[in-house]
C-alpha cells in the first residue's frame, strides 16, 4: 500500500516498519508551536470578554465552562469530517489549514476586529464557538499524523520528545514577550495589548501550521488512509460505538489518562498553587522559579523515556514511570510531614534544595508518562486497524478526547469544593494566609494525594491491558500481511 512504499522502512522484530526522517518528525511536531500559541492567546479570553465586550466575571466563567463542554462534544464529530475528506492532495494538510483558518479568523475577530466596538455577549459567544470548531479540526487532525509517520516502536516515542520541547519553549518565550515587552509598552491589559498579543500569537500559529504541513506532506496521500478491508465504507455511528465497546486498550487508556488528568488539573488550579506555595511554604515566587528551572530537566527526562519506551514498549514505559511518580510523591508527603514547610521558603536552604530537587524529578517523571502515553495512543490506533480492519484514527482519538474532557472538566469543582471544606467559602486563598492543620492536610491531598490515587488507577488499568511490545509486534505483522494480500487482490 501507499505508506509501505512511500516511507523508508527498517526490518526489525520480523516487521517491515515504516520510519520517518528526523526532519519529518521535527516539522510535524511544530504543530505544538501553533497549539501553544493559541493556548496562550485563549488564556487571555477573560480579559477580552471584559475589556472588549463588557461581560462580567461571573458570566465569563459560565461561558468558558459551556464552551469546554462544546469542545468535548465536537471531538468525535470531527471523525465524520476526517473520514469524508479525501482529495488527491490527501486530507491532513487540507484539514490543518482549514482548522487554523477558522480559529484564526474567530480569534482575530474576538481580540481585534470586533473588540471594543460596542458588541456584547452574543458576539463574543459566537466567535468563541467558531474558535472551538476550528481548534477541534486542527487538534484532532494533528493527533493522526504520528501513527501515519511511523509504526516503529523505537521511533514513535521520539515524537513525544519534540512535542515536549515545543510545549515548554513556546509558552515560556511567549510569556516573556507578552509580559515583559508588550505589556510594558501598553502599561496595562487594554485593547492595544490584546490586539498586539493576538497578532503575535496568530503569526506564530501560522508558522507552526505551515511547518507541520511540510512535515506531513510525504504521508498525506489518499492510499495511506485505507484500512485492510477489500470494501471501504464510510464511517458510521456504529463504528464509534464499536471502538469504545470492544477496544480494550482504549478503555484502559481512558481510565488511566483521565484519572491522571483530573489530579493534574486540580493541582494546577491557581488556588491550589497559592495554597501550596503561598500559604503552606510561604514563598509564592517559588512556583515560578520551579517552572523555569524544570524546563531543561523535563526535556532530558522525555528523551530518556522515549529510549526506554522504544526498547520496552509504551505500555511498560507508562507503568514504570507511573511507579516513579507515586514513589516521589510519597517522598514529598513524608518530607512535608517531618519538616517545617516554612523553611523551604528560605533561599538556598537545605529544605529548599531538597524540595526543588524532588519536584524536578516528579515533574520530569510526569513528562515521561506523557511521552509514553503519546506513543501508546498510536499503538491503540494500530490495534483498532488490526481488530476491525478500519483505519479510523480520528474516531479513536476523538472518543478518548470526549470522555477525557468531560471527566476532567470537574477539576475546578473538586478544587473549589475541597478548599471550601477548610474554610474558604466566601474568599479564595491568598499568599500569607495562616496555615492551619486542616489547610495543610487538604493542600497535601490536592497537590500529591489525589495524584497518587490517579496513578494507582493507571497501574490497575494497565494490568487489564495486554498491548505490550510483544503484542504490538503481532499487530504490525498482521496489518502488514493483510495489506499485502489486499494489494495482490487489487492487482488481480
Amino acid at each position: 500500500m501507499g505508506i509501505h512504499h512511500s516511507i523508508s522502512a527498517s526490518e526489525t522484530d520480523g516487521v517491515h516498519y515504516r520510519r520517518a526522517a528526523l526532519w519529518e518528525i521535527i516539522l510535524s511536531s511544530c504543530g505544538a508551536i501553533c497549539g501553544m500559541s493559541i493556548y496562550i492567546l485563549i488564556g487571555l479570553a477573560s480579559y477580552s470578554a471584559s475589556i472588549g465586550y463588557g461581560i462580567t466575571t461571573t458570566i465569563i466563567g459560565v461561558i468558558l465552562m459551556g464552551t469546554r463542554i462544546l469542545d468535548a462534544v465536537t471531538d468525535p464529530l470531527l471523525a465524520f469530517l476526517y473520514d469524508r475528506v479525501n482529495t488527491r492532495f490527501g486530507k491532513i494538510r487540507l484539514l490543518l489549514i482549514l482548522g487554523y483558518a477558522i480559529e484564526a479568523l474567530a480569534l482575530w475577530g474576538m481580540f481585534t476586529l470586533l473588540s471594543s466596538k460596542g458588541h456584547g455577549i452574543a458576539t463574543f459567544c459566537a466567535l468563541y464557538i467558531v474558535y472551538v470548531i476550528g481548534y477541534t479540526i486542527s487538534n484532532m487532525t494533528a493527533q493522526t499524523i504520528g501513527p501515519l509517520l511511523t509504526n516503529d516502536p523505537k521511533q514513535r516515542p521520539i515524537l513525544g520528545v519534540w512535542n515536549t520541547a515545543f510545549n515548554y519553549l513556546v509558552p515560556t518565550a511567549l510569556s516573556i514577550i507578552l509580559n515583559v515587552v508588550i505589556l510594558a509598552r501598553y502599561g496595562t491589559y487594554n485593547q492595544g495589548f490584546l490586539s498586539a498579543a493576538c497578532a503575535l500569537c496568530l503569526t506564530l500559529g501560522l508558522v507552526g501550521t505551515v511547518l507541520q504541513c511540510i512535515g506531513a506532506s510525504r504521508i498525506d496521500k489518499p492510499e495511506n488512509f485505507r484500512g485492510t478491508l477489500a470494501r471501504q465504507e464510510h464511517l458510521s455511528v456504529r463504528d464509534m460505538i464499536s471502538v469504545l465497546k470492544y477496544n480494550r486498550p482504549l478503555q484502559c487508556y481512558i481510565a488511566s489518562a483521565a484519572s491522571d488528568k483530573i489530579a493534574q488539573q486540580v493541582a494546577s488550579q491557581s488556588i491550589i498553587v497559592t495554597l501550596l506555595s503561598g500559604v503552606v511554604i510561604g514563598n509564592m515566587g517559588l512556583s515560578t522559579i520551579l517552572s523555569a528551572i524544570s524546563m531543561l530537566p523535563s526535556i532530558i527526562f522525555a528523551i530518556f523515556a522515549a529510549h526506554y519506551a522504544g526498547q520496552n514498549g509504551s505500555r511498560k514505559g507508562i507503568v514504570r514511570w507511573t511507579e516513579v511518580c507515586i514513589a516521589i510523591s510519597i517522598v514529598l508527603l513524608v518530607f512535608f510531614a517531618v519538616i517545617d514547610p516554612k523553611k523551604i521558603a528560605v533561599m538556598m536552604s537545605i529544605p529548599m534544595i531538597l524540595y526543588v530537587a524532588f519536584t524536578i524529578i516528579l515533574n520530569g517523571s510526569k513528562v515521561c508518562v506523557s511521552t509514553c502515553n503519546a506513543a501508546f495512543m498510536a499503538d491503540i490506533i494500530d490495534y483498532e486497524l488490526d481488530r476491525s480492519g478500519k483505519y479510523i484514527p480520528a474516531v479513536v482519538a476523538g472518543t478518548y478526547s470526549l470522555i477525557d474532557k468531560l471527566i476532567s472538566s470537574v477539576s475546578s469543582v473538586i478544587a473549589t469544593g475541597c478548599i471550601a471544606l477548610v474554610g474558604y467559602t466566601t474568599t479564595v486563598p491568598q499568599p500569607g494566609d495562616t496555615c492551619t492543620t486542616p489547610i495543610f492536610l487538604m493542600t497535601m491531598f490536592l497537590s500529591y494525594g489525589l495524584a497518587i490515587l490517579g496513578w494507582i488507577c493507571t497501574l490497575v488499568a494497565m494490568r487489564f491491558c495486554h498491548l505490550d511490545r510483544e503484542a504490538m509486534i503481532g499487530v504490525q505483522k498482521r496489518i502488514e500481511a493483510r495489506k499485502e494480500e489486499l494489494k495482490k487482490e487489487e492487482i488481480r
